[in-house]
């Protein structure tokens, strides 16, 4: 019983001193997980991260008693269930959940285990002899002989996203060498300094981020304007569409100030503008055929001097 409890005290005293030490925890799915694959993890995170496992019961306690001290960790109480453990990082969430989830391993189809995705048998041939058969049409697979061997000619779903897998599903499976699933560490939630939040928030790109922004703003500025409101995103908005009318009413009332003569001039003598377009067009254009004509002079030139011989 002491050695239980000086254990116990032991990892009380390790978790208090990763949570004081890290501003981010992810809480990660350990199902079908094996020793080996925790081994990777732990090797692929060092000095970046560190992997704490414990038994749920002892965890809850432990954190209910740091909660005086600090009390941003309640949050994590409702994910503390069923096969989970700890990652502590003060590393890029995003590189870090990229290290988590890329320790994968394949494993064959079990009778009774949830299909995360559908699961697809491929024509291909089998290999298998004709007596074999009627397994096949059991299970609805369409198959056919080909010399000598069962062929599947179409494919076929065998088992959709979120159904058990049944014995026989997963005969034929394992008969055709078909693994399926593929088993690591899942990021059921993360934690980061004081806020708890899904793993898939991580993936929202920066761009995303931006466009978003961008339509928030562009959204609050129309409310505002709309109503009459004046907001910081309205604010320049509001300038300019104020500005444009003391235009108009300048040019309406024909009052002229020195900022806007350019524009009155535009306006009455639209013909000089219009011309100086297609004359700036044309003198472009015609330098663009001088200078193509004085490099065909050039390159016949060469000719002539027989260096096309080496072009």
């Amino acid at each position: 019983m002491g050695g239980i409890r000086e254990k116990k005290a032991e990892y009380f005293a390790k978790l208090r001193e990763y949570l004081e030490e890290y501003k981010s925890i992810f809480v990660v799915g350990v199902d079908n997980v094996s020793s080996q694959q925790m081994h990777q993890v732990r090797k692929a995170l060092r000095g970046r991260g560190v992997v704490l496992m414990g038994k749920n019961t002892m965890v809850r306690r432990a954190i209910r008693g740091f909660i005086s001290d600090l009390p941003d960790y309640e949050k994590l109480l409702p994910f503390i269930k069923g096969n989970v453990g700890f990652i502590f990082t003060n590393e890029s969430l995003k590189d870090i959940k990229e290290v988590i989830v890329a320790n994968k391993v394949a494993a064959p189809a079990r009778s009774g285990a949830v299909a995360p995705e559908d699961i697809w048998v491929k024509a291909m041939n089998t290999g298998m002899e004709p007596g074999k058969t009627s397994f096949f049409q059991a299970l609805g697979v369409p198959t056919k002989i080909a010399r000598g061997t069962i062929e599947i000619v179409s494919d076929v779903k065998v088992v959709e996203a979120g159904n058990r897998v049944g014995p026989s599903e997963a005969s034929l499976l394992n008969l055709l060498n078909i693994s399926p699933f593929t088993y690591g560490l899942t990021v059921v939630q993360v934690y980061d300094q004081g806020q708890v939040f899904p793993s898939t928030i991580l993936d929202i790109t920066d761009e995303e981020l931006v466009s978003h922004f961008v339509s928030a703003v562009t959204t609050v500025a129309a409310i505002s304007l709309a109503a009459g409101y004046p907001t910081l995103p309205s604010v320049g908005h509001t300038l300019i569409n104020n500005y444009k009318n003391l235009l108009a009413v300048a040019i309406a009332s024909s009052y002229h100030y020195p900022e806007i003569e350019e524009l009155i001039d535009r306006i009455e003598n639209p013909e000089n503008y219009a011309s100086a377009a297609p004359a700036a067009a044309a003198a472009s254009g015609d330098a663009a055929p001088a200078e193509e004509a004085a490099a065909e002079e050039e390159d016949e030139s060469d000719d002539d001097m027989g260096f096309g011989l080496f072009d």
